[in-house]
């Protein structure tokens, strides 16, 4: 019922102003249920021949759980500043803020057929290249570690060998052209491989 009533939020908004959002899909759910939410909106638009991203917040309540649903088809060069922004409205806030309340991004699981939501609530998004041990995801979604090409298989083999110590030095990057859709399932990828721990605040990179 929680998904339904979700979803029915989703497609009023959305018929209301005659528009769509693409939701990335994945064959996983990382996250299946979230309560006390409010849903925030990043539409694809385009203007001559211009992309523009568009952000429609006015339901959100800073004290909930924050949804954002974003189309897929936006690149990150569009997609992170907004995301930069939002995140520096909510962490600024003082007196309605919630500890607890946690950042998602939403996603459709094309197996079990529900909306599944990955959290974010501890990245913090640099649009700058880092140093370190660089694992970079380009604009078609092939993998260089250290600028050598690698596979996922071979990634994934690789990450799960080493000791929990051993992963600090890597950083996880991304194309700015890399499509959001690309990008989240690339985050249930990594996500599959090195689980997020509560309260471990870690960069990402977009450049």
């Amino acid at each position: 019922m929680k998904y339904f009533a979700l979803f029915a939020l989703f497609t009023l908004f959305s018929c209301s102003n005659k528009e769509d959002i693409l939701l990335p899909k994945s064959n996983i759910t990382i996250v299946k249920e979230v309560n006390d939410l409010s849903p925030i909106y990043i539409f694809f638009r385009t203007k001559q021949k211009d992309t523009i991203a568009e952000v429609n917040r006015k339901n959100s309540i800073i004290s909930t759980n924050w949804i954002l649903n974003i189309d897929k088809r936006l690149p990150l060069r569009l997609v992170i500043p907004e995301i930069i922004k939002l995140q520096q409205k909510k962490r600024e806030e003082k007196a309605h803020k919630n500890e607890k309340a946690e950042n998602y991004y939403s996603y459709a699981d094309t197996i079990s057929k529900n909306l599944a939501f990955i959290a974010f609530t501890n990245v913090y998004y640099k649009m700058e290249k880092p140093k370190g041990n660089i694992v970079y995801f380009d604009s078609k979604s092939e993998i260089t570690l250290n600028n050598v090409q690698i596979k996922k298989d071979e990634l994934k083999k690789y990450l799960v060998g080493l000791k929990e110590e051993q992963l600090n030095p890597f950083v996880f990057c991304f194309s700015e052209n890399l499509s959001y859709g690309s990008y989240i399932q690339s985050k249930i990828f990594i996500e599959s491989i090195i689980p997020s721990l509560p309260n471990l605040e870690f960069n990402e990179f977009v450049f």
